[in-house]
């Protein structure tokens, strides 16, 4: 019975050891980084803010500058010049970010709080805000619950996201099993949202009324 007895505390400590790792949050801290247009004709480089304070989950810790970016354009010379510092809506860092070769800039998620926050920027090449999004301007509350979770973030998409060969528009995918994809005009910031329906593909290009319609009969949609 003793046996029995230590083999059922082993398995109950294995379960909750599970439930941990599934929930659990590490990451490392936020560094500068670059990332170059396609053409390399553009690249930004991010450097980290400092407001922790500002991010979901560190309520009482420190308050100070957000991210910026430091845009470069490449000259005749082929060397790299500076052409503007654009102060970011990410308290920390961006996840991830892309540059386009026209120089356009779309930032994605924020360090330690995937899915919280402003999850999409947008700035154009003169470096103004275009639009920004939350989960709750892309899906609704009942979409947002079903998200996977862990202690600090919302893993809203699964899978790669990219400014496609138009140099015009950012496709993220949402759900690779049922075709989930977001598409968003670098002008404009419009967007819509597409998924398999009943072995169709369909897309609305707003939240709140919907519409479904087939992809080539939905427009981007500011």
């Amino acid at each position: 019975m003793a046996f029995v007895g230590k083999r059922h505390v082993l398995l109950v400590g294995l379960l909750l050891y599970a439930v941990q790792v599934t929930t659990a949050d590490s990451w490392p801290g936020a560094v500068i980084k670059e990332v170059f247009s396609e053409s390399r004709e553009h690249f930004v480089r991010v450097v980290p803010g400092d407001s922790v304070g500002d991010t979901w989950g560190f309520a009482g810790a420190k308050k100070g500058k957000y991210a910026v970016a430091e845009v470069y354009r490449r000259d005749k010379n082929r060397s790299y010049l500076f052409v503007r510092e654009i102060r970011l809506l990410n308290p920390v860092a961006p996840v991830e970010f892309f540059v386009s070769n026209h120089g356009h800039l779309v930032t994605l998620d924020n360090w330690h709080n995937v899915g919280y926050g402003k999850v999409v920027s947008l700035y154009g090449p003169d470096g103004n805000l275009v639009r920004s999004y939350e989960l709750g301007d892309l899906f609704s509350s009942k979409e947002i619950e079903d998200f996977p979770r862990s202690v600090s973030s919302i893993r809203w998409h699964d899978g790669p996201a990219y400014i496609r060969q138009d140099q015009k528009t950012l496709m993220i995918q949402i759900k690779p099993n049922d075709g989930g994809t977001l598409v968003f005009g670098l002008d404009a910031g419009d967007y819509k949202y597409c998924e398999y329906q009943s072995a169709s593909y369909r897309c609305r290009n707003a939240n709140a009324d919907r519409q479904w319609l087939p992809n080539a009969k939905m427009s981007l949609k500011d």
